[in-house]
């Protein structure tokens, strides 16, 4: 009261968002096109569903039996060249209770601001488009979408340079990221906000959790 206007800062895959239905439609288009040519390939795609769905894609294959390196390769390619665009972020479904909690950060007088990886080129409008379908506050005042401007930056070398420029908006009090390393980050550069780790996916290997550091499974509150 009488400081700053605050900010909220969230990721958005894995974090307001589950994409592994995004790679799901993905897999299941590419097993359409494989019935005939591949037929033992598409039978094990069958298998899988949302939850089955690993961070890396070539763990979510070989769960499903699927390890020819020729196909590994087939299916990857087919699978980067669709799920970094505009046309598959609306089969991403929110984590539950995030449009609510969202929404109730921004009614409460805070600038959300959705700090994601997903890059401005290639996905942009489609990331737009979700935000408004799914609930979240988006095109308004008191919302900012800073997204990344070149798809091959890493994440976190975006964010640690993203981050600083958001003092010109407010001052940082809740940072949500599903990356300990990018949660980490913030809670260094910004000691007093609360850092929200979301335990959803992260990489794997990621780094352990620095001190002072909240966990949850969802938005839900009570």
């Amino acid at each position: 009261e009488g400081g700053r206007t605050p900010l909220v800062v969230f990721d958005l895959d894995a974090t307001l968002y589950d994409n592994r239905p995004r790679t799901l439609e993905i897999l299941m288009e590419y097993r359409e096109q494989i019935l005939d040519s591949r037929p033992e390939v598409a039978e094990a795609l069958a298998s899988l569903t949302s939850e089955r769905i690993d961070y890396l894609l070539s763990d979510t294959l070989r769960g499903c039996g699927i390890t020819r390196a020729d196909v590994v390769a087939d299916v990857t390619r087919f699978w980067h060249e669709r799920f970094f665009t505009d046309a598959y972020c609306q089969h991403d479904a929110p984590v539950e209770g995030a449009p609510e909690y969202v929404r109730a950060c921004h009614e409460a007088g805070a600038i959300i601001v959705y700090l994601t990886g997903r890059d401005l080129p290639g996905m942009l409008i489609g990331t737009v488009s979700s935000l408004r379908d799914c609930g979240f506050p988006i095109g308004v005042a008191g919302t900012e979408l800073v997204l990344k401007p070149d798809a091959n930056l890493p994440d976190e070398a975006f964010k640690r340079g993203a981050l600083p420029t958001l003092d010109r908006l407010g001052e940082i009090g809740a940072f949500f990221d599903n990356e300990p390393a990018n949660t980490n980050l913030a809670k260094a550069m910004f000691v007093d906000a609360t850092v929200v780790l979301l335990e959803t996916q992260r990489v794997p290997y990621a780094p352990p959790l620095s001190e002072g550091i909240e966990v949850v499974a969802d938005f839900r509150i009570g």
